[in-house]
């Protein structure tokens, strides 16, 4: 399993123009400020890419920026989400080992470039690519994200979305059934899940982070509020056996999901009384309403003066 004080992580934003969070940058101390774009690429052109077995024939991925699962069937491959396209070569690698045939689906549980900028390769490949309406027209748009230090580019026409998914999608393949299902906005405003049910393995894409504090892109439609309902969602589709696979992290169950949403739940409320009180961002960050979590949660590129600063903005 990964390491949540050294997994590479990744955070962005999305609207319809080119975008920037100068306001919040503004507002935020420099120590607080991150821009991991360069360095998650660095990691992931310097990352083997490894494979995990999870259960019934679902594979875990990673080492190309957010986690990814292929499962193998008679007619070729499904996965959810693929990567940093610069792991091009070493993914193919590794799904040659998992099985034979063409990549037919790809989902992609969010826009972000951790989880989705392998889209063209992997339709080249032959991969009929998924996701929500909000995440394919994020894929269309020039995005400017200044805490990540980059512009985002409209993926080429070999990587927009294929399949739209409104709400909720099941899809036989090979021996397994795949359930997709929308969340309110939470993290963005166009994330999926992905169930295996045979598995019973759940793909929560970057509603969850394991041991991390996550990223809210708000531009996109996230908030806190909304990451808290996600994470009383996932604690409602995970069973006491599911295998539970974050965004970012290591694998994980039932009770940390719980674990994960109470740190939200609690973090929310300490930045809510502190900004009730008319505190400014600065006197709450220095105020640290994160410390009882920071030894586990904090330790990441979401440190936790941004992660603070992320809350402070939605209450």
């Amino acid at each position: 399993m990964s390491n949540p004080a050294s997994f590479p992580l990744a955070f962005g934003t999305a609207a319809a123009a080119v975008l920037s969070f100068s306001a919040l940058t503004a507002a935020t101390p420099a120590s607080a400020q991150e821009k991991p774009y360069a360095k998650i690429n660095a990691a992931a052109a310097a990352s083997a890419v490894t494979v995990e077995p999870l259960r019934g024939g679902v594979m875990l991925l990673n080492g190309s920026g957010g986690n990814m699962a292929a499962f193998a069937g008679p007619e070729g491959l499904f996965m959810v989400d693929d990567g940093i396209a610069v792991s091009k070569d070493k993914i193919e690698g590794v799904l040659a080992q998992i099985g034979k045939g063409p990549i037919r689906y790809v989902v992609n549980t969010h826009w972000h470039w951790d989880h989705s900028d392998g889209n063209a390769w992997a339709h080249r490949d032959g991969a009929t690519l998924i996701a929500q309406a909000n995440t394919a027209k994020h894929l269309t748009q020039t995005i400017r994200v200044e805490e990540w230090g980059h512009t985002f580019d409209p993926l080429p026409a070999d990587g927009q979305i294929t399949l739209v998914v409104a709400d909720e999608k099941t899809m036989r393949f090979g021996s397994e059934t795949v359930r997709l299902e929308r969340y309110a906005p939470s993290h963005t405003d166009g994330d999926l899940s992905a169930y295996f049910v045979k598995a019973n393995v759940l793909m929560t894409g970057d509603t969850w982070w394991n041991g991390l504090y996550p990223f809210i892109d708000y531009v996109a439609g996230g908030s806190i509020d909304g990451m808290i309902r996600a994470a009383n969602v996932n604690i409602e589709m995970a069973r006491a056996d599911t295998i539970v696979v974050p965004g970012h992290g290591p694998i994980g169950g039932h009770a940390d999901l719980i674990a994960y949403r109470d740190m939200l739940v609690t973090i929310r409320g300490n930045v809510a009384r502190l900004k009730q009180q008319g505190k400014t961002l600065e006197q709450v960050i220095a105020a640290v309403p994160t410390a009882q979590f920071d030894a586990k949660w904090g330790q990441a590129i979401i440190s936790p003066a941004l992660f603070t600063t992320l809350v402070y903005r939605g209450v």
